[in-house]
């Protein structure tokens, strides 16, 4: 479990977030939604430590990350996998390197211990047999899933997830969505998505944080956003729901 209490954050004069509390439930797909600017990328970059809170703390499983040094945080960011908005894939490396990456830094596994992990988080995404590829011979979603792929080989406690389905095809980003999920129950993780697609909300949004201004907003599950009376929630439904039939139109 994840939790963070009174998290603020600010960049000079202007304050992102203010004061935000929430827990974020093991083995289910925890998703932060709002408007651009409202902080969702900022929120959870300062659950991963990218960003350090002005103030506040953050607890993995009752664990103060906030207070921890760079070499107290080791232990948990071992546990912590990580899928970027842009996938984040080094161009330089191919699929199978990219993937391994993670094992060379915190492990110390053989080649082929490694190379056995790898092509085993290829065949999880459905990848199996791309292992020399590299990035820019891939599509956006295979990047994704490469992307996932290196997430989970690790075995994380922890899934971290900005905008997954940003650049995708509405096919494409149901299937990234399916996998998350899935991946989810399988290792039982803490999966904390970060989203504006409304898809993503009703289809695997276990539990929903809902940002605006910097403030949690509304929180709930899937099944309860259809219901609620908040406003501003129910603006930001509409409009995603209305972008999105505009954009399957185009």
């Amino acid at each position: 479990m994840i939790e963070v209490k009174d998290i603020v954050k600010t960049f000079g004069e202007n304050e992102v977030l203010k004061g935000i509390s929430a827990t974020f439930q093991t083995g289910k797909n925890n998703l932060i939604i709002g408007g651009s600017g409202s902080g969702k990328t900022t929120m959870l970059k300062c659950i991963v430590g990218l960003h350090e809170p002005t103030k506040g703390k953050v607890f993995f499983d009752g664990e103060n990350f906030t207070e921890m040094d760079f070499e107290q945080r080791v232990p948990i960011r071992t546990q912590i996998g990580m899928l970027f908005q842009n996938s984040a894939l080094f161009d330089s490396m191919t699929v199978e390197e990219n993937i391994m990456f993670p094992l060379n830094l915190f492990t110390n596994q053989s080649v082929s211990e490694k190379r056995d992990r790898a092509n085993f988080c290829l065949e999880r995404v459905n990848l199996k047999g791309r292992n020399k590829l590299y990035p820019a011979e891939l599509s956006g979603g295979m990047k994704k899933r490469v992307g996932i792929a290196r997430a989970i080989s690790m075995e994380p406690k922890y899934l971290f997830v900005d905008e997954p389905n940003s650049g995708l095809d509405p096919k494409t980003s149901i299937l990234i969505d399916e996998l998350i999920a899935e991946l989810t129950i399988e290792y039982k993780m803490t999966t904390v998505v970060v989203t504006h697609d409304m898809n993503s909300v009703m289809g695997i949004g276990d539990h929903i944080i809902f940002l605006h201004q910097g403030q949690k907003w509304w929180e709930g599950s899937n099944k309860e956003i259809a219901h609620t009376d908040n406003q501003e929630l129910n603006d930001f439904v509409f409009a995603s729901k209305f972008m999105q039939a505009a954009k399957d139109k185009l």
